[in-house]
C-alpha cells in the first residue's frame, strides 16, 4: 500500500504541493489527472524518492521511499522526460538497470520483441515514443512492486499503447503491484485505470473509484412546456446547466435513481439521462470545485 501523509513541496517561493495526503491501495491502476503545472510530475519524484518532501512523507509497505533506500528497488520511474548519454543503447541501458534491479530476461526478451525494438540502436536516434518503449520495456522486466509512470502514452502509436495497456494488465495480475499514471489522455486512462486521484491547488481532493464516480455524476436533459423558475434546481448538487430553447442541459452529483425521481416531481415532457465519460468527470469536478 502507498500512503502519502501531509507532503508539501515547494521550488523557491512556489509551493506545488500542499500538506496532500493520499492513498493507493495494492493491485491498483491509479490515473493521476491535472491540468499543466498542477504538480503532477513532482509528486510522482515525491513518491519515487528522487525528491526529499519539505514536510510530510511518503511510505510504501511502511516503508519511507526517501529516507531508506533499499525500498527504491521495489519502485521504477518512467519520466516523461527520461535523459540518456549519447553513446546509450538498449542493451547498456539494460546493463546500467542490472547494476540496481534484477531484471527478468524471459519478460524481457518476450517485451522487447514485442515493441520492435533494437537493442544495438543508439536511443539518442530514437524518437519520444520509442525512448519511452524502452524505458517501459525496463520497467516490465524489472517487475516492480510498484510502477510509476509519467505520460505514460504520450507518443506511441495505437498499436503500441494496445500492447502496453495489455502487458500493464498482465503485470497487474502476475505481480500483484501498485500502478500510478499520470496523463493529459484521460481516455488512455479511462481505459486501464480503476481508480482515479484530480491534482489541483496542490492537493488531491477529489478521488475514488473511477466507475462509481462515473455513475455518481450524470447528464440530465429536460424540456418543459413553459419556462420555469430555475431556483428549482437549487436543490441538486449541480456542476453544470445549460439552456437552448425550452431544453435545459443539467449535470448532477448524485445518486442517479434518486435524482431522477426528483427531477420527475419538475413535470418535464422529456427527461433523458446520459452518462459522462472520463473527461467529462475531470471537467466537471474541476470546475465544479471552482466555481
Amino acid at each position: 500500500m502507498l500512503r502519502i501523509n501531509n507532503v508539501s513541496k515547494s521550488f523557491g517561493t512556489k509551493e506545488v504541493l500542499k500538506d496532500l495526503s493520499l492513498t493507493v491501495n495494492e493491485g491498483s491502476i491509479f490515473g493521476l489527472v491535472g491540468v499543466n503545472g498542477a504538480g503532477k510530475s513532482t509528486l510522482l519524484r515525491c513518491i519515487s524518492g528522487i525528491y526529499r518532501c519539505d514536510a510530510g512523507n511518503v511510505e510504501f509497505n511502511g516503508i519511507d521511499t526517501y529516507a531508506d533506500e533499499s525500498i527504491r528497488k521495489d519502485i521504477f520511474f518512467v519520466n516523461d522526460d527520461p535523459y540518456y548519454s549519447l553513446a546509450s543503447n538498449i542493451r547498456t541501458l539494460k546493463e546500467f538497470y542490472s547494476s540496481y534491479y534484477d531484471i527478468d530476461e524471459e519478460t524481457y526478451q518476450k517485451t522487447l520483441k514485442l515493441f520492435g525494438l533494437d537493442e544495438n540502436k543508439q536511443l539518442n536516434s530514437f524518437s519520444k515514443g520509442m525512448k519511452r518503449q524502452a524505458l517501459l520495456l525496463f520497467a516490465l522486466s524489472i517487475k516492480p512492486k510498484l510502477l510509476l509512470l509519467d505520460e505514460a502514452f504520450d507518443g506511441l502509436d495505437p498499436i503500441v499503447r494496445y500492447n502496453l495497456k495489455k502487458s500493464l494488465y498482465d503485470f497487474i495480475e502476475e505481480n500483484e503491484a501498485t500502478i500510478i499514471i499520470s496523463s493529459h489522455n484521460l481516455k488512455e486512462l479511462e481505459d486501464i485505470c480503476d481508480s482515479y486521484g484530480i491534482l489541483e491547488n496542490g492537493k488531491v481532493e477529489t478521488y475514488g473509484d473511477l466507475l462509481e464516480s462515473k455513475q455518481n455524476i450524470n447528464k440530465y436533459q429536460l424540456a418543459f412546456r413553459k419556462d420555469i423558475d430555475e431556483s428549482v434546481f437549487d436543490k441538486f448538487d449541480l456542476l453544470y446547466k445549460s439552456k437552448e430553447g425550452s431544453v435545459y442541459s443539467l449535470v448532477i452529483k448524485g445518486d442517479k435513481e434518486t435524482t431522477v425521481k426528483e427531477l420527475k416531481k419538475l413535470k418535464p415532457l422529456i427527461l433523458d439521462t446520459l452518462a459522462v465519460n472520463f473527461e467529462e468527470l475531470f471537467i466537471y469536478e474541476h470546475e465544479g470545485g471552482n466555481r
